[in-house]
C-alpha cells in the first residue's frame, strides 16, 4: 500500500457502538462530558456526540431502528453493514472505527480501491444537529471506507464535510472533567506491524515510528498507536487475549488542562478509576465502550 500520494488527514472522530443512546448519555455525563442532543441518521442509527475544543469528537452510536438498519445494510451501506457485523461479533459496546477529516473523499475512495483496501461504495448523507440554544442546522457528509480482511472488527474511513455544522460549539466543547481534546487512540493486535500500511493509507501518512510495543502513526492532531496486548497492558492496564489475530480499538487518551479537576469530578460522581503515573484510567463500562484515559497537557 502506498500512502505517500495522499494529503495527511487529521483525526475527525471515534465511533463507539453502544447498547443504547440513553445509557451512553448517562455514562458520559457521569464522566463529566457535555453530550449533544440526540441526532438520527437516515439509515436507522442515532448518536449523541461529544465535541472537543480541538475539533475532534466522540460518536456514541446506537441503533434506532433495526428494520431501517437491516434495509440499509442490504442496500450496500458500508457504515451500517460494518456496525451490524461488529455488534454480532463483539457485542453491543466497543470502539469500531476511526474517521479522518478529508477535503476530498472521492479521491480517498480511489486510493483505497487502487490499493485493494476499499470496504465498499462511498456514502453521502445529511443529518440535523440541535444546538444548546435550540437552533438547528443540517450537516452533510461524504464518506470513503477502508478495511483490511484480517481485521473484521475494525474499519477506517475519511469524512468530507459538504455542509459543516456551526463552528462555534463552545457550549458543547466545554466539559466538567476538563477534557479539551483527544491525544491518542490505542489499537491492539498481536502483530501491529501487519496493519501499519492499512492505517497509514487511511490517514494519508506513511511515516511510522517503531516503539517497544509496536508502532505509532501521527496525524496532525493525534497519535494512533498500534500496540501488542503486552503494550496495551503496560500503558493502559487492560488485559486482552493475544489469540485474536485481528486489529481492535481499545483505548482513548484524552487531554485535560488539570488532572486534579478531572479526578475530583470522577470521585464526586462515584466513578471507579485508577492512577497510573500521570494518567487516570477508567475501564470500559456500558455506555462507554472503550477504556478512557486522561492526561494533562504538556
Amino acid at each position: 500500500m502506498n500512502a505517500h500520494s495522499a494529503k495527511s488527514h487529521p483525526l475527525d472522530h471515534v465511533v463507539l457502538p453502544v447498547v443504547n443512546i440513553d445509557l451512553a448519555r448517562e455514562r458520559l455525563g457521569k464522566l463529566g462530558f457535555t453530550v449533544a442532543a440526540d441526532a438520527r441518521h437516515p439509515f436507522g442509527t442515532e448518536n449523541a456526540c461529544v465535541f472537543f475544543a480541538d475539533k475532534t469528537y466522540l460518536e456514541p452510536l446506537g441503533v434506532a431502528s433495526v428494520e431501517e438498519s437491516e434495509a440499509a445494510a442490504r442496500q450496500g451501506n458500508v457504515f451500517i453493514a460494518r456496525n451490524r457485523a461488529f455488534r454480532f461479533r463483539c457485542g453491543e459496546e466497543g470502539l469500531s472505527a476511526l474517521a479522518f477529516l478529508s477535503e476530498d473523499a472521492g479521491l480517498d475512495h480511489k486510493r483505497f480501491v487502487g490499493n485493494g483496501a476499499s470496504a465498499g461504495e462511498m456514502l453521502q448523507f445529511s443529518r440535523p444537529m440541535r444546538m444548546p440554544d435550540g437552533s438547528e442546522s443540517v450537516g452533510s457528509f461524504k464518506l470513503a471506507f477502508a478495511a483490511d480482511l484480517r481485521a473484521p472488527d475494525f474499519f477506517l474511513f475519511t469524512c468530507q464535510r459538504i455542509n459543516s455544522f456551526p463552528t462555534d460549539r463552545a457550549a458543547l466543547e466545554t466539559h466538567a472533567n476538563g477534557v479539551i481534546g483527544i491525544a491518542e487512540i490505542a489499537l491492539c493486535a498481536p502483530e501491529p506491524a501487519a496493519f501499519a500500511a492499512f492505517v497509514g493509507l487511511a490517514m494519508g501518512q506513511a511515516a511510522v515510528e517503531k516503539t517497544g510495543f509496536g508502532m505509532n502513526i501521527a496525524a496532525s492532531n493525534a497519535k494512533i498507536s498500534l500496540m501488542t496486548p503486552e503494550g496495551l497492558e503496560a500503558y493502559f492496564e487492560t488485559a486482552v487475549s493475544s489469540a485474536d489475530r485481528g486489529l481492535r480499538g481499545r483505548a482513548i487518551l484524552f487531554t485535560v488542562v488539570d488532572l486534579a479537576v478531572t479526578e475530583a469530578h470522577l470521585a464526586a460522581n462515584g466513578v471507579t478509576y485508577t492512577r497510573k503515573n500521570n494518567r487516570i484510567l477508567v475501564k470500559p463500562t456500558p455506555g462507554q465502550g472503550a477504556l478512557f484515559a486522561f492526561e494533562e497537557t504538556r
